[in-house]
């Protein structure tokens, strides 16, 4: 239960910090805010895992900037379809 409550506030503030890095507004609900921050988090494991980097000795800095990476590509990518649905 504490590790799934740890993944969403992790993912809320990873899309907190993607949404505060792109430029202009991104008009989305803070629940697909948080949940587009887990899914970046979890690639940016995922990709570090492949690459190697995942656990290293000291803070894992190339793990974290891919997390942050894949929540920024996620909030710019999903923001705009948000937005063009609710505009229908």
């Amino acid at each position: 239960m504490f590790q799934l409550l740890w993944i969403l506030l992790i993912g809320f503030v990873l899309g907190v910090l993607a949404k505060l890095i792109l430029r202009g507004p991104q008009a989305i609900p803070w629940w697909l805010t948080m949940l587009l921050g887990a899914a970046g988090a979890l690639l940016g494991n995922g990709v570090a895992g492949w690459l190697g980097v995942a656990h290293t000795g000291g803070i894992d800095w190339t793990r974290h900037l891919l997390q942050i990476g894949f929540a920024v590509a996620l909030v710019a990518v999903v923001a705009p379809m948000w937005e063009r649905r609710k505009v229908r």
